[in-house]
């Protein structure tokens, strides 16, 4: 009985956190350093922030190019999974939280995003937001569903890359 009412919490805390963000869908790590090989090399200058973590294989992978990572999960047991592999992985820190009402820490340069279709143009908008907000352009690196509405400045099989320039005297 114990395991039936495990179960069923596990399930519905999957579908709290498709209903609020992206679904769980693990990245493959071959494909996430090309990735970062290809389209955007990543380096220890850069800080990437991950929206929807999961289990922080694409923080991980970011620290092998020398970057710190910040994942951002509102799965509690994707916290708990990603905080457990990532644990001797110093440039690695797992927040949880709702990425759409938290704000991108200062030294942010590059988020990572698997890309929703529903949701693109509230991550266009949160982007922008962000850049005019730190005073500096922010990368996005989408996986999967291109931008609408947008141009990438870069592809790399089925991830795209954009770049958002704070506005001047414009608003958001």
């Amino acid at each position: 009985m114990g395991w039936l009412v495990a179960g069923a919490v596990v399930i519905l805390l999957f579908g709290f956190a498709a209903f609020f963000g992206a679904p769980y869908v693990p990245s493959r790590k071959k494909y996430i350093d090309r990735a970062f090989r290809h389209l955007y090399e990543l380096g220890p200058r850069d800080v990437l922030v991950d929206i929807g973590s999961g289990d922080g294989v694409v923080l991980r992978a970011a620290t092998r190019f020398g970057a710190k990572a910040i994942g951002y999960e509102i799965n509690p047991v994707l916290v708990f999974v990603s905080r457990l592999l990532s644990l001797h992985q110093p440039l690695v820190t797992i927040i949880f939280a709702n990425f759409w009402m938290a704000k991108l820490p200062d030294d942010t340069t590059v988020v990572y995003a698997f890309s929703v279709l529903r949701d693109n143009k509230r991550l266009i908008k949160k982007m922008q937001r962000e850049a005019d907000r730190l005073h500096h352009h922010l990368d996005l690196i989408c996986y999967a569903s291109p931008l609408a509405d947008i141009r990438p400045v870069g592809k790399y099989e089925a991830y795209y890359r954009y770049t958002f320039y704070p506005l001047q005297g414009k608003k958001a």
